[in-house]
């Protein structure tokens, strides 16, 4: 598949040059703005993008800046395309994350050149990257085994919410729901993540995990120790490996996902959108799969009850608006508990 190229420039003359010089080779699209720039990238992600600094309305490093703030969008590489040779703007670009400059004005051999061994090393680190997350998520499947192994109550319980999430998660980005924050999320990295979400219950007693009745008010209390023992037992991974985005966004799992919306939850009592939003998500899928499956200390609930129960905690224990998609596509999250139920 050909890489595509964004060609930035106010100039036609320059357009047309780099559209010659590369379109042999790259699929690429001019545009004529940073604002044209923005919009369109919200539809196609570029390999790279051939940037001008000099532009009315948005000029290069504007448009850089808003590119590295969109998480989804920041690890894309910028080329400046500039006609001055003055050392304190290409030391900004370089701070900014410019990948490399080149000078107007340029020849066609250069330019091709330089786009080259830019898509060439975005290739290699898109390589490295993809080893290092797939070492990171066996390990984190390794650690929520063995959360699954000690926890007899709860078999299947990890990878189940794991898939309600991308469920809900995708329809929430379809409804515009916390759209904003959202918007940059990928889902699937996003959504394994959860599967750490218990892990904390790795410093939680057998007799505990696996008791077949009520817990008393001393063990409940330990139990509730397993959401910020998880915090704790990420912290510690992310300070052996230096990892810094995967983890984290499964901390914020593990920590939050007891926190209610009135502010009754635990670890930390918070409330409302004090309450990061994984947690709020998390909330809401971690107890519709408690709901509906068997437990030693209980009967399953049927789907419509479970539905029912969650809905009336809603602006109490789970935050009204990630209630109310979850209650639109209630059908789904019931079709993907009878195929678990029945695999």
């Amino acid at each position: 598949m050909r890489k595509i190229i964004f060609s930035v420039d106010d100039n036609d003359t320059n357009l047309i040059k780099i559209e010659d010089a590369l379109s042999p080779h790259y699929d690429v699209m001019t545009l004529s703005s940073g604002k044209s720039m923005l919009k369109l990238i919200e539809k196609v992600k570029p390999d790279l993008i051939l940037l001008d600094i000099k532009m009315p309305e948005m000029d290069g490093f504007e448009a850089l800046e808003q590119l590295k703030s969109r998480s989804k969008l920041a690890n894309i590489p910028v080329i400046f395309l500039t006609g001055t040779t003055d050392d304190g703007i290409e030391t900004r670009g370089f701070e900014m994350g410019v990948v490399d400059f080149i000078h107007k004005p340029f020849s066609d051999l250069v330019l091709l050149n330089r786009v080259r061994l830019q898509i060439g090393l975005s290739d290699l680190i898109k390589e490295r990257t993809m080893q290092l997350q797939r070492a990171y998520q066996n390990l984190i499947f390794i650690l929520s085994d063995l959360v699954e192994n000690r926890d007899k109550s709860t078999g299947g319980h990890i990878e189940r919410t794991v898939e309600y999430i991308k469920i809900l998660v995708a329809e929430m980005i379809k409804q515009k729901v916390y759209y904003e924050e959202l918007k940059d999320w990928d889902v699937e990295v996003v959504s394994s993540c959860a599967i750490l979400h218990d892990i904390g219950k790795i410093g939680v007693s057998d007799m505990i995990l696996n008791k077949p009745a009520k817990l008393t008010l001393e063990e409940f209390t330990l139990m509730k120790n397993h959401a910020i023992n998880g915090s704790y037992i990420i912290d510690k991974v992310i300070e052996r490996t230096g990892e810094d985005s995967f983890l984290k966004t499964a901390r914020l799992f593990a920590e939050f996902h007891h926190e209610n919306w009135d502010g009754t939850g635990y670890p930390h009592g918070l409330a409302g959108l004090d309450i990061p939003l994984h947690g709020r998500i998390m909330a809401i899928v971690d107890v519709y799969d408690a709901l509906v499956t068997m437990r030693p200390y209980k009967e399953a609930f049927p789907h419509d009850v479970a539905v029912e129960i969650i809905m009336s905690d809603s602006g109490k224990r789970f935050d009204p608006k990630i209630a109310e998609v979850f209650n639109s596509i209630k059908d789904r999250f019931k079709a993907m508990h009878e195929v678990n139920e029945y695999a």
